[in-house]
């Protein structure tokens, strides 16, 4: 299909679900705004961000000249760039453009009064967005599987990436997460599928329609909706209109699958022209969890289809949100013909995804477990899912609000739930609360003195600093201490572990 006709066809149908709130869709008429036929040498600014930097790693296996420039390059992105061939810039010059590269890809954490940018339009240098490159270059000629939802998008993502590989169908995936099967978030293949991660967030200065818009799917798999992002939605009639944006642009010859206990999503679906499947717990659904049962490290959970018998399976992955997720995965493995079996031997060999339920070590009987959680939603899953696999010791969670809609008061009443089946909590001061204004701030003092009324032991910390002090005295054998931020959160597993006893 080519893309101007998907975005009419989404542009059509957006309507329905504006809300008040509008998507731009990409700018398709701006002159340099356009990837030339012939291509030799790209140039990527902001590449050192997890999409830009396998994007950069991709046009080079395809054996494009690639440069790339970011704000602060530093290892380990840095070298493992610069292992790759590719000659990179530290900071933003107009210089780093003089060789006059046939195209440019702009990153979404660029803004249009970057150098950089001003160069490339007084230059008139072709430009394009990461995922216009994406499909340009690597989609191309391809079966898209593309994964969105407010939750669950890259494990169930990764899941589907490695089900792909280990069945021999030799895929393509980019996600935005490090799979540990392959110490990697992008493959190039030469099979005819390829997996994507679709990220509901906005694309380039120049085009504020989400990055999913980007990308026509053979199979699509929504896992859920909710408010999240506050940076560029307004509300959640504002999420929905994207989402509903992208499943009215998918082909009426390819099929969703689509999680069925959310409202959200099933008035978003109301405008689909495509195939629809449910996965659930919905007697009615296409796609059944018929039971589950913890046997850990493991979880043992039966299948049906439609009305068929129930198959059972396997996997190590922690909570009913990812037996969810995996669920999903049998859902898209039934329509590519994936034999049980096979399906079976990849849930069990998946080793998941760093930073999502991550054991980073143990030191003196405590483990120390690292997880991506930052939504309210996300952190009450991720909870729930850690405690009946440690049974034995107390559940320890910590928590950083960093992104920019934890970092608000949107859900400052809502977080208090988030956290009954730990046994001590830990809540630290957001870092970059200076970026968000004054009386929209989320307080995490305020966060403890409410758990503290639900009868929880819970603190507050200024500085990761204190955490990690206190942790050393306070944890003891057997305790799991999860870590939840969606930042580096100042190094604090490698630290907690180098400084407990």
């Amino acid at each position: 299909m080519v893309l101007n006709d998907r975005f009419e066809r989404i542009a059509r149908h957006s309507s329905a679900f504006a809300g008040g709130h509008s998507i731009r869709i990409p700018i398709m008429n701006m002159k340099q705004n356009t990837i030339p036929a012939k291509v030799e040498t790209i140039h990527l600014t902001a590449v050192c961000g997890t999409g830009m930097a396998a994007l950069a790693s991709m046009l080079k296996d395809l054996g494009y000249t690639v440069t790339g420039s970011d704000q602060n390059v530093y290892p380990p992105m840095s070298d493992f760039l610069a292992g790759k061939g590719i000659t990179l810039t530290s900071g933003y010059r107009a210089e780093n453009l003089s060789h006059r590269p046939d195209l440019v890809v702009v990153g979404n954490a660029v803004s249009i009064d970057n150098p950089e940018v001003t160069a490339m339009l007084e230059t008139d240098l072709c430009f394009c967005s990461m995922p216009q490159a994406l499909s340009r270059f690597v989609v191309d000629g391809k079966k898209p599987i593309v994964v969105t939802g407010t939750h669950g998008k890259t494990t169930t993502a990764s899941l589907i990436a490695w089900l792909l590989v280990d069945a021999g169908l030799d895929p393509s995936f980019m996600i935005g997460g490090i799979l540990k099967n392959f110490n990697s978030n992008y493959r190039l293949g030469d099979g005819d599928y390829i997996v994507l991660e679709g990220d509901e967030y906005d694309t380039a200065f120049f085009d504020k329609g989400p990055k999913f818009l980007h990308f026509n799917p053979h199979l699509a798999v929504l896992t859920g909706i909710e408010f999240d992002h506050a940076d560029i939605f307004a509300d959640l009639q504002h999420v929905k209109n994207a989402f509903g944006q992208f499943v009215s642009g998918i082909s009426r010859d390819s099929t969703l699958i689509a999680f069925d206990d959310d409202s959200d999503v099933r008035d978003v679906l109301q405008i689909a022209g495509c195939g629809v499947e449910f996965y659930g717990l919905h007697p009615d659904s296409h796609w059944r969890l018929k039971s589950d049962r913890i046997q850990a490290p493991e979880t043992v959970f039966e299948v049906t289809r439609g009305n068929g018998d129930a198959v059972l399976y396997r996997t190590g992955m922690m909570g009913r949100h990812n037996l969810l997720n995996t669920l999903a995965v049998v859902a898209v493995a039934g329509h590519l013909k994936i034999p049980a079996t096979v399906l079976g031997r990849a849930l069990k060999a998946f080793d998941g995804v760093r930073r999502r339920q991550e054991i980073r070590g143990r030191k003196a009987g405590i483990t120390v477990i690292d997880d991506f959680a930052h939504h309210p939603t996300a952190v009450r899953e991720t909870v729930r899912a850690v405690r009946p696999f440690f049974p034995k010791g107390r559940l320890i969670a910590v928590f950083e609000p960093r992104t920019n809609t934890s970092m608000r008061d949107i859900f400052q009443d809502v977080y208090p739930d988030c956290f009954d089946e730990a046994d001590l909590i830990c809540i630290r001061r957001p870092s970059l609360l200076s970026k968000i204004p004054e009386g929209r701030r989320f307080s995490s003092e305020k966060l403890v003195e409410d758990l503290t009324v639900r009868g929880k032991t819970a603190y507050y910390f200024a500085e990761t600093d204190g955490i990690i002090a206190f942790l050393a005295e306070e944890a003891r054998g057997g305790d799991v201490v999860l870590i939840m931020s969606n930042g580096g959160f100042d190094n604090i597993h490698e630290r907690l572990l180098e400084t407990l006893q």
